[in-house]
Order: C-alpha cells, then sequence, then structure tokens
C-alpha cells in the first residue's frame, strides 16, 4: 500500500517526533517502504545576516544533517530502507516539495495539541494536512 514514507522531525524536540518515527518505522516493515526522514531549517532572516558569521547556515546545516544521520540510526527502521534530509525554507512548503521530489505516498507526522493560536493561522500540520498530494498521517502522543 505504502512504498515511500516522509517523517518531518523538529531536531529541538525529537521527543515529539518519537511517535511518528515509531509509527513508520512499523508501516515500513508491514510494507517494505522507504522512509525518509526530514528536517526544516528557518532562513535566517536579513535584519540578523550581519551579525551571525558568514558560513553559519552551512554550519547549521551540517549540524542538522550529523543530528538527524544519528535520528536514523536510532530510528529502529533497517538502515537499507531508511534516509535523511535537510532543508531550507518555510516548513510546510519544505515538507510538502520534499514529499512530492520523493513520491512520498504517506507522510507521518506529529502535532502539538491546538492551541487557541493555531485555530487562527494554522500549524504547520494543519497546512500539510490541507495541502499534500499523498496521505498524511498526524500522530498524537
Amino acid at each position: 500500500m505504502f512504498t515511500s514514507i516522509l517523517v518531518p522531525i523538529d531536531l529541538a524536540d525529537t521527543e515529539l517526533a518519537k511517535p511518528a518515527i515509531a509509527t513508520a518505522a512499523t508501516l515500513s516493515k508491514t510494507y517494505n517502504a522507504k522512509v525518509r526522514l526530514l528536517n526544516v531549517l528557518p532562513m535566517t532572516p536579513v535584519m540578523l545576516a550581519e551579525y551571525v558569521p558568514a558560513n553559519f547556515d552551512s554550519q547549521q546545516r551540517q549540524s542538522c544533517e550529523e543530528a538527524i544521520a544519528i535520528v536514523a540510526s536510532e530510528s529502529g527502521i533497517d538502515p537499507a530502507v531508511v534516509s535523511s534530509a535537510v532543508r531550507q525554507g518555510g516548513i510546510y512548503h519544505e515538507i510538502l516539495e520534499e514529499a512530492a521530489a520523493i513520491h512520498a505516498d504517506l507522510i507521518v507526522m506529529t502535532s502539538h495539541r491546538p492551541a487557541m493560536k493555531t485555530y487562527f493561522l494554522g500549524s504547520n500540520a494543519g497546512h500539510v494536512v490541507r495541502y499534500a498530494k499523498c496521505s498524511v498521517l498526524v500522530v498524537r502522543k
């Protein structure tokens, strides 16, 4: 049923991602699916650009790539079917772009409990659910 699963992860809160990773691991074993773990880095605001080192973005990307590789190795997912990626930009936009790039047929992600502000502004998970061209499974703790 599923051949390619995308799991967006916030490296600042890996505990929140554990239920999604566990779900993706189970689905991967069941359907022999590939799993892509994804972290999205926000763009450095222009106002701060002059105050950070010139190679700040590349250093940040490298540390995120190392961190997500560790998450992948500790995920319990067969190393032959798990991969990771780091993108930079708007969170939900980059999730959708990565899903399209790898031809994902399922996105498994966790979401914070809805707060009043998300009812008005919308959350990243909400945007992904609305605009994804594939199935989306939102896992709650």
